[in-house]
């Protein structure tokens, strides 16, 4: 334990010496500072003692190296004024750290670190919408701090529905998750965000997230503006943009012809889907988002369900523009699992062809697939609902001109058996064949 804690002083010591903290050459100049601001005051006043106090201090140190030999004075003397600097700054950056982190352990020097590191981070676009993209942003969030996450507005099920539908207003509840997923720390506020009403006539169901945002646009007459201000109130890590300030209504056309409208619909018909689009035919993008897509140095697309969280923000045309115009190498997070009556029977490469076909163009370079295959008893589970495990056809994907990466990225959970992406081997995953996405046509993570 001594040890530990060691290593972690001389660790911290080490942050503090590292360049890139903008503190030292603070402490620094402040020092030069009282060094000026005494010798001016000297000259001001035209203090000519001012030789006389240097001889008398002179003096001073002979006496003293008289009565006690400079090899013994000169190193006491060093130690104190040593001893005096660390003890003021130690004492210094205590008290700032009692005032801006009362309730947290964390050294304020690691602090510092992790969010200068962060914010040197590389500049990533992630696009899509659901539980998919927040667990995303949960992940990656630790890599860097230059996350724009571009999201979805076209939700009309559930609390965001009956916003949208009482007050007109786009829908805030994939906003609402991903801000939470970025916010730095899990504080009550967060939880307060998450919170949904069980009970209260008007209120039941809805989230507490919801209601904020949807209060915060109508005050800020802007959705973008609503959601900055509700992003300060968490102090999120990057910043989450609405793919189209547009009131998008997705519609889907099935294989007898027959065509349904909105997103919470389209999963209920249970039929092959032979075309996608929404109204209007062609929204507009916010320009911040697009701005975003131009200075990308890494663009990830999902995970999340394809035709009701990914597609949508592809059918805003400058979106998906500003993507294939993008140097930066473009990855798409494959599901794990079908969904039922949106990809029943659908293989990896179904998936790529779907985008592609909405989008007429090549708009990644690579799929993201999970390696390991589920447990047998959550296979059964997922069985009596109707949802396998996405195939992955590696011909049919080579033949759409994709990279395969091939990871571990899966969370099931012991409990109930519920197969998700988990954020930390996703993110991993990621940034790590962004790396070294140079040496690999194939890429296995496991």
């Amino acid at each position: 334990m001594g040890k530990n804690n060691d290593r972690n002083k001389i660790n911290r010591w080490y942050k503090w010496l590292t360049p890139g903290i903008f503190v030292k050459r603070w402490l620094i100049t402040s020092l030069f500072g009282v060094l000026f601001t005494l010798l001016g005051l000297a000259i001001w006043v035209k203090l000519t003692p001012i030789n006389r106090l240097i001889e008398f201090l002179i003096d001073f140190l002979n006496r003293i190296t008289n009565i006690i030999p400079s090899y013994i004075s000169g190193p006491l003397a060093f130690f104190i004024g040593i001893f005096l600097l660390y003890w003021g700054q130690t004492r210094t950056f205590g008290s700032i750290t009692d005032v801006l982190q009362p309730e947290n352990d964390q050294e304020l020097i690691d602090v510092l670190w992790n969010r200068r590191q962060r914010n040197k981070g590389m500049k990533i676009v992630a696009i899509g919408g659901g539980t998919g993209l927040s667990t995303l942003l949960r992940g990656i969030k630790k890599y860097s701090g230059n996350i724009t996450a571009v999201v979805t507005v076209a939700d009309d099920g559930g609390s965001s529905g009956i916003l949208r539908r009482e007050l007109g207003v786009l829908p805030p509840g994939d906003i609402r998750n991903c801000i939470a997923a970025l916010a730095n720390e899990e504080t009550l506020l967060t939880e307060l965000f998450q919170y949904r009403f069980r009970d209260g006539e008007g209120l039941k169901n809805h989230s507490f997230g919801n209601l904020f945002l949807t209060a915060m646009t109508d005050i800020t007459h802007d959705l973008e503006k609503g959601i900055a201000a509700s992003a300060k109130v968490l102090a999120i890590t990057g910043r989450v943009l609405p793919a189209t300030l547009d009131n998008v209504v997705l519609w889907a056309k099935y294989a007898d012809g027959s065509v349904v409208h909105g997103e919470s619909q389209i999963p209920e018909k249970g039929d092959k889907i032979i075309d996608f689009g929404c109204t209007p035919q062609a929204p507009k993008a916010v320009p911040s988002v697009l701005k975003a897509i131009e200075q990308a140095e890494y663009i990830i697309l999902g995970p999340g369900s394809l035709y009701t969280s990914v597609i949508p923000n592809l059918l805003v045309p400058e979106i998906r523009r500003a993507i294939a115009r993008s140097s930066a190498p473009k990855i798409y997070v494959c599901n794990i699992m079908t969904q039922p009556g949106e990809t029943d029977g659908y293989t990896v490469a179904d998936h790529i062809r779907a985008i592609d076909t909405i989008c007429g163009v090549k708009l990644f370079d690579a799929v993201l697939v999970q390696g390991r295959q589920p447990s047998s008893q959550a296979l059964r589970i997922y069985a009596d609902e109707k949802s396998h495990p996405v195939f992955l056809d590696r011909e049919e994907v080579k033949k759409l001109g994709r990279r395969i990466v091939k990871g571990n990225v899966m969370n099931e959970n012991p409990d109930n058996f519920c197969i998700r992406h988990d954020p930390d081997l996703l993110s991993k995953t990621l940034i790590r064949w962004y790396h070294h996405k140079p040496q690999y046509k194939f890429w296995d993570n496991n």
